[in-house]
């Protein structure tokens, strides 16, 4: 944006309005002086000029920052390629790596020939694209596009480029609930723990098994997040994949994923093990090994990528004739172990580190049909104890009614 060295923001209030206003002064591409009124929804009855001044310098470092186009004649598809690219830093470089492919791929193929404006973006457009894209992808990917669109829309508005966001005004297609996921059975989980010995992924299924870890959370895991003296590790670090690139982050999924977690004797001997093969495996190439610090690592050193682990987990499953499942639904069998081995739905969170115990619930505690069976039997040798004789009886009328009752007579029309 031209000029934008001379670009201010003032604190105001109206008379007729009860919310604080951001007045933004700038130059256009002209160099005549325009101004644009920003409400910051704050109401100035309160204690709240605080707050409206903290958002006086959010918005102000925010058109600094994007050097957005304040006229209303920016182009949609140019708006939001530019919203993407300046939030590029402020989001996690999987999810930008998210957006970037469905903005080339989806959103800019769709609406550059339309070669609309920002300001002329209505309801009715965004309509138009989900009807276009239901055709082709699942309604769920479907609503990720319009998560981007509507967070890149919610910036025009903050800036007055429009007066409101179109996405909130449209019919939203329902998101279909994931039904297929698997678990195994205890039995099932113990042959796989036999049958990966030896293989590339040994260390990676017993730590996912054992303590329910997410794929980006056991190829995290690093020597210095393990404490041999008081025996604990530490997740704090993790490993994603996009488009070919590994993204390795200092980070988890949420607040309650970072977590100390107790490490009993037989992980700690396992650990012990492991690090004697790496060890072996450096001397063996001293010059080619890559050491970056990594526990779950290829003979070589480098680290196991999270593709790799996806792949190879069911060429393992085939070559040992075991149930096709997902790597993910190892962790959804962690959850049935842990409930065949007595423990409670609470007990089971705290493990599995979920924020919500619903997720806990709802997701990893699908009984399989021999616990259901076995819960119908139970109840069918306690019920039966007081309603026996009814279904006796309700038995001994029914045959005999059918015994007794007189052949039916034939209607005729006429």
């Amino acid at each position: 944006m031209k000029g934008e060295n001379a670009l201010t923001a003032t604190l105001r209030t109206k008379s007729s309005r009860p919310n604080y206003y951001i007045s933004i002064r700038y130059r256009d591409d002209t160099g005549a002086h325009k101004t644009k009124w920003i409400t910051t929804d704050i109401p100035v009855k309160g204690n709240n000029k605080r707050r409206a001044e903290q958002r006086l310098k959010e918005v102000l470092a925010e058109y600094e920052q994007q050097k957005v186009d304040l006229s209303k004649e920016v182009l949609f598809t140019v708006f939001m390629a530019q919203w993407l690219e300046n939030h590029k830093h402020s989001i996690a470089s999987t999810t930008y790596d998210g957006y970037k492919l469905v903005l080339k791929t989806h959103i800019l193929p769709y609406f550059q020939p339309k070669k609309l404006k920002v300001r002329d973006v209505t309801p009715l457009h965004i309509q138009q694209y989900i009807n276009h894209k239901m055709q082709s992808i699942s309604p769920n990917t479907v609503i990720k596009h319009l998560r981007n669109i509507s967070k890149c829309l919610d910036s025009a508005v903050r800036q007055n480029l429009i007066a409101f966001n179109p996405v909130s005004r449209i019919d939203k297609p329902k998101r279909i609930k994931y039904t297929g996921a698997k678990y195994y059975n205890e039995k099932q989980i113990e042959q796989l723990l036999e049958c990966s010995k030896g293989d590339p992924l040994e260390m990676v299924i017993l730590l996912t098994v054992y303590y329910g870890l997410r794929r980006s959370e056991v190829l995290g895991l690093k020597w210095d997040a393990v404490d041999m003296v008081n025996n604990v590790i530490t997740i704090r670090h993790t490993v994603t994949e996009s488009f070919n690139k590994l993204h390795k982050t200092d980070a988890t999924k949420n607040d309650s994923s970072y977590a100390v977690i107790p490490m009993p004797d037989m992980i700690k001997a396992k650990f012990k093990w492991w690090k004697a093969r790496q060890a072996e495996h450096r001397l063996l190439q001293p010059n080619d090994y890559n050491n970056e610090g990594y526990i779950c690592t290829q003979i070589y050193g480098s680290l196991i990528k999270p593709s790799y682990v996806s792949q190879h987990f069911k060429v393992l499953l085939k070559k040992n004739n075991m149930p096709i499942i997902r790597f993910h639904d190892l962790r959804h069998s962690a959850a049935g172990y842990l409930r065949y081995l007595g423990f409670d739905l609470k007990d089971i969170q705290i493990w599995l580190r979920h924020s919500d115990i619903s997720t806990t619930a709802n997701i990893y505690l699908n009984l399989d049909m021999s616990a259901k069976t076995a819960i119908a039997n139970k109840l069918s040798e306690k019920f039966s104890n007081f309603i026996g004789d009814n279904i006796g009886d309700m038995y001994y009328f029914e045959v005999n009614s059918a015994k007794n009752k007189a052949p039916r007579q034939e209607k005729t029309l006429f």
